[in-house]
């Protein structure tokens, strides 16, 4: 009861503030406030945890007990947490519908440096047919890309088809959409050379460069790259739905998630995947520039180098993950108490593994795990450090054992903020 009367009192600020709110304010609510609002909040809350961690901000009605204190700031920390985490989703839906523009911006300014360069290397050398087309190809890629900006204005523009269903962008599709856009400029660039070739040889020729023979490698690692983009979303979505994956939405994508996984930590697998696919991208674009006539000829060593790239990132996105796992349950003590058996209203330290998963290391993703304890949900409280939290932990999570328990054997579970349930540990809860 005393729980609930300080929180009753601490929600009323929130309201004044909601109430306050009007037009033009940098809250986080208007969409050219959502980043300012974001990082107040996040400010907020990083000071509100700071206080809490050095003992102070609690009210006198739960400061007597210290599990009802601990379960006061749990609560206080989760609420401001989740409002972090609305400021965060609002800065994120702003975001991606600036990043379209930007897009849009980003392929027109590269349009333009490739007229300058065009024109560079015509000096001396005249400008060809080659040149024309590959202008003429260019503004037809840009264009088809504003168009898809459009379509998905609020979804990141061009870049939605690369953004993944867990709001990163996935490195495996934009590998693929790469290799796409270069192949396609490639073709428009024979066909814009075929529209204005006069003579039937100049034609033949020009029909040549598709045949198989020439183009063989970079057709080849077309299929592979684009079947492995289609491949991964199917593992990853089956390993999530099986629980042998935890993933976690992200507020918005960035372009590190190319190269790193769910925490921002760098991948191997990624890593070398997107470094060898853009050495072999540029390769081909050299090639193309050299003889524009024909597909580029990607030899075979450089081919079989991306599909063994592109194999070991198949083989990493199988082997990450797994679930979390409990490997045992004792009575939380201080130092110096005795071993005892577990009493209702004891707290218990669940030990194990794989608790937290990748990028769920904020407030509002660790509040939403769960313990069962026989029939009983028992939330797991934020326990407050500077800097951080020291409950819950990757490894060890700290729960009471609710009064509603009945005596005798029971099962523990952990739920954790992904929804993936651990094993079941079965412990002997005496009166």
């Amino acid at each position: 009861m005393a729980v609930q009367e300080a929180r009753r009192g601490s929600g009323s600020d929130k309201g004044a503030y909601e109430a306050a709110h009007g037009g033009g304010c940098t809250c986080g609510d208007c969409p050219h406030g959502a980043r300012e609002g974001h990082r107040r909040a996040v400010a907020a809350f990083l000071l509100r945890r700071d206080e809490f961690a050095a003992g102070q901000g609690l009210p006198a009605a739960v400061a007597h007990s210290a599990s009802a204190s601990r379960q006061w700031v749990s609560e206080e920390l989760t609420q401001s947490a989740e409002a972090v985490a609305e400021r965060g989703r609002a800065e994120g839906d702003a975001w991606l519908a600036g990043l379209g523009r930007r897009t849009v911006a980003a392929v027109w300014a590269a349009v333009v440096l490739l007229l300058l360069w065009q024109s560079l290397t015509a000096v001396g050398a005249g400008w060809t047919a080659a040149r024309t087309a590959g202008l003429a190809a260019a503004l037809v890629v840009s264009g088809a890309l504003t168009a898809a900006s459009w379509f998905h204005r609020t979804r990141g523009g061009a870049l939605a088809p690369v953004i993944g269903e867990d709001n990163r962008l996935s490195t495996s599709r934009a590998v693929a959409a790469a290799w796409v856009l270069f192949v396609a400029y490639a073709v428009l660039v024979l066909a814009g050379q075929l529209a204005v070739a006069s003579g039937h040889e100049r034609r033949d020729a020009l029909i040549s460069g598709l045949e198989l023979g020439r183009g063989a490698g970079a057709v080849t690692v077309l299929a592979v790259v684009c079947g492995i983009a289609v491949l991964v979303r199917r593992v990853v979505g089956l390993r999530v739905l099986g629980q042998r994956l935890q993933k976690v939405r992200a507020d918005r994508p960035r372009a590190s998630d190319l190269l790193t996984d769910d925490a921002g930590r760098g991948t191997f697998a990624d890593i070398q995947y997107v470094a060898i696919s853009a050495v072999a991208l540029v390769f081909a674009a050299v090639r193309l520039a050299r003889r524009p006539e024909q597909l580029p000829d990607l030899p075979w060593g450089l081919a079989v180098v991306v599909l063994v790239s592109a194999a070991t990132y198949v083989a990493g996105k199988y082997a990450e993950g797994g679930r979390p796992v409990i490997l045992s349950v004792v009575r939380a003590r201080e130092a110096g108490d005795l071993d005892a058996p577990i009493r209702t209203g004891d707290d218990i330290e669940i030990r194990g593994a794989g608790f937290v998963p990748p990028g769920a290391q904020r407030a509002d993703r660790l509040s939403r795990m769960v313990v069962r304890i026989g029939a009983v949900n028992v939330h797991v409280p934020l326990v407050p450090v500077t800097g951080g939290f020291s409950n819950p932990t990757d490894d060890l999570l700290t729960v009471p054992v609710p009064a509603d328990v009945e005596p005798g054997r029971v099962d523990v579970q952990v739920v954790t903020g992904a929804g993936v349930e651990t094993n079941r540990y079965a412990i002997d809860v005496t009166d």
